[in-house]
């Protein structure tokens, strides 16, 4: 028999209670006893919102995300995990390559499916259909009956560095995320730990490292570059949220001031050189032989010293001031990353150098989407990780340093961990 509730509804017991179960949980709201506290926050956030406010808009839209998160059924919540995403990036990169985006983004007039079939050669059934899914995905406006309008997203998508996002994930990312739970149960459900044996080479069929792939792809290559261009565009920089002004003290122009380890062709250092244009000392780039002659035949400004290096190798620029690093150890497992860092440390003058590492900390609580997607990211795709401000001191004092500080932004999505020799 039943229990009765106290609003006297009945409580069906033992296999009647799974049987309600199945029928009414997956149909019924995820989280009903959060939506009026989340209700009255977006509503609170939203009659003061700055939208151009990066932090407040932010705020308001991880509320939203969560009253979403809250309201939407487990069976929605499926169907949107299995159906919508993979299919969108399916549909936005036929869009790409159909240059579907330049001409939506011409004008802010709507376009008909005839009009933008004859203008791709597309087959305008087959356009209307993927028009269809790009627009309940949030990506363009319908107007009328197959008639659509441009949105931010689509005049951004005319941006090759955004728009070769897509091809990138198809080539060299989404298979690797996909073959994550076969890898897991083959190997016993342990954290993957060699960056040649990983889902990535499941996914795509290769005995290649994730780097070393990439040498034998160029187009993947320069593909990838764009997408992590564009994913740094609009977030904090370290050199704005950090006490630049700290690496002044006992630095002169003959000092070197900043080694930028692994900095690819000088992005860090350029944006460093241009908003604090009178720090004193030399600047000095690293990286392997072929990305350093890349950076020169691509013409490097003449305030940069490159420097061919391997980081796995003894450090050559002996006694700088600060020796840093922008998403470098999170491509490398705890092993590899301490010998990284010994590197420096044998390099360091004690009470003067430091090594600045910029990267995500993962907070304990309350971490972004963002930190844990590119966590699964990196495991998949190096047998690597993102870590926590707990993890982080562990390998730091690993290897014979300490952190004085952890200077953070966007809830660790951007943050620079201060080290010094222990």
């Amino acid at each position: 028999m039943a229990e009765t509730r106290a609003n006297g509804s009945a409580q069906p017991h033992g296999a009647d209670s799974e049987y309600h179960n199945q029928l009414t949980v997956p149909v019924s709201p995820n989280v009903p006893e959060q939506i009026p506290e989340l209700l009255e926050k977006v509503h609170n956030l939203g009659k003061t919102v700055d939208v151009n406010n990066t932090k407040e808009r932010i705020a308001l839209l991880d509320t939203v995300r969560a009253l979403m998160f809250a309201l939407e059924t487990p069976r929605e919540a499926m169907i949107r995990h299995c159906w919508s995403w993979t299919t969108c990036l399916a549909a936005v990169e036929v869009a790409v390559d159909l240059g579907l985006w330049h001409i939506l983004a011409k004008d802010d007039k709507p376009k008909t499916v005839d009009e933008l079939a004859q203008a791709t050669g597309a087959e305008p059934l087959l356009l209307s259909r993927i028009l269809k899914h790009l627009c309940s995905m949030g990506t363009i406006i319908e107007t009328g009956h197959n008639e659509y309008r441009r949105t931010g997203f689509a005049v951004t998508m005319t941006m090759k560095r955004f728009a070769d996002s897509y091809p990138c994930m198809t080539n060299c990312v989404s298979a690797a995320a996909l073959a994550l739970p076969a890898f897991l149960k083959k190997n016993g459900y342990r954290v993957p730990m060699n960056g040649k044996d990983c889902p990535f080479q499941t996914g795509y069929r290769t005995d290649l490292h994730f780097f070393e792939f990439f040498q034998k792809f160029p187009e993947v290559a320069r593909q990838f570059n764009n997408h992590m261009s564009a994913y740094h565009q609009g977030r904090p920089s370290w050199m704005d949220f950090y006490d630049v002004r700290s690496l002044y003290n006992g630095v002169g122009s003959d000092d070197v001031l900043l080694v930028d380890v692994g900095g690819n062709v000088g992005h860090d250092i350029t944006e460093f050189k241009r908003k604090w244009p009178d720090a004193p000392g030399r600047l000095v780039l690293q990286d392997l032989p072929e990305v350093i002659s890349h950076a020169k035949d691509t013409g490097l400004p003449s305030y940069i010293e490159p420097m061919a290096h391997d980081f796995f190798t003894e450090q050559p620029v002996k006694g700088a001031r600060a020796y840093f690093m922008h998403s470098v150890l999170h491509d490398w497992s705890d092993e590899k990353g301490r010998e990284i860092l010994k590197q420096l440390a044998k390099a360091m003058k004690p009470g003067y150098s430091k090594v600045l590492i910029n990267e995500n900390v993962i907070p304990e609580t309350e971490a972004s989407w963002e930190s844990t997607s590119i966590d699964i990211l990196m495991m998949t795709l190096l047998a690597s990780q993102e870590r926590t401000a707990s993890q982080w001191q562990q390998l730091v004092e690993s290897a014979g340093l300490k952190i004085t500080k952890i200077w953070t932004d966007l809830k660790g999505a951007e943050s620079l961990i201060e080290c010094e020799l222990a």
